[in-house]
C-alpha cells in the first residue's frame, strides 16, 4: 500500500512536472497552458458523453433484467479516465485518453471480468445448492444458531391458515 501511494503523490507529480517543463522549453509557456486546459476540457466532455451512454446502457440491461458487470466495469473506467483527464499533465492526459478509446476499455474490461466471473460463479454456484434443495442436508454439525429447528424443515411446504383480529 505504501508503494502504490509513494508512486501516486511522489512519483507520478515528479514525472508531470519534469514533462510539462520539456514542452514548455519546446513550445513555450502558453501554448503548453493552452493544451493542459484544452485536453482536460475535451476530456471531460467526452467522459460525459461516453457516461451518460453507459448509464443508459445500464439502465436498459437492468430494465431486462440482466446484471449490468460489463457497464459498470466500463463505468468505473470512465470515472478514472475523468479524474486522470482532469488532473494537470501530460502524461496522466495520455493515459486518461487510452481509457477513452473502447477498444482499449474493452480489452482492460474483459481482464476485469474475468476475475469478477470466478467471483460470481462461486456465489451463483452457492445459490443454485440453495435453491435445489435443503442447505443443511450436507452439515452434520450444524450451528444451533444458524441451522433451522428440526420441526422448521420437516414441514416446508405446509400452509397455515387462519384469521386474526386486530385489536389497536
Amino acid at each position: 500500500m505504501f508503494q502504490l501511494l509513494f508512486v501516486l503523490f511522489i512519483i507520478i507529480p515528479i514525472i508531470e512536472i519534469t514533462v510539462i517543463m520539456q514542452v514548455g522549453a519546446l513550445l513555450g509557456l502558453w501554448p503548453t497552458v493552452a493544451i493542459v486546459i484544452l485536453s482536460a476540457w475535451l476530456g471531460a466532455k467526452y467522459v460525459r458523453q461516453q457516461g451518460l451512454a453507459t448509464l443508459q446502457s445500464v439502465q436498459t440491461k437492468m430494465a431486462q433484467g440482466e446484471m449490468p458487470s460489463g457497464e459498470i466495469v466500463t463505468g468505473l473506467m470512465l470515472l478514472v479516465a475523468g479524474v486522470l483527464l482532469v488532473t494537470p499533465g501530460f502524461v496522466t492526459d495520455i493515459f486518461g485518453l487510452l481509457l477513452l478509446i473502447p477498444g482499449v476499455r474493452a480489452a482492460i474490461g474483459r481482464k476485469v471480468q474475468a476475475h469478477i466471473k470466478v467471483n460470481q460463479f462461486g456465489a451463483s454456484a452457492s445459490f443454485h445448492q440453495e435453491a435445489t434443495g435443503n442447505v443443511y442436508e450436507h452439515e452434520k454439525t450444524a450451528d444451533p444458531f444458524t441451522s433451522p429447528p428440526e420441526s422448521i424443515s420437516h414441514h416446508q411446504g405446509e400452509t397455515l391458515e387462519g384469521e386474526f383480529k386486530r385489536k389497536d
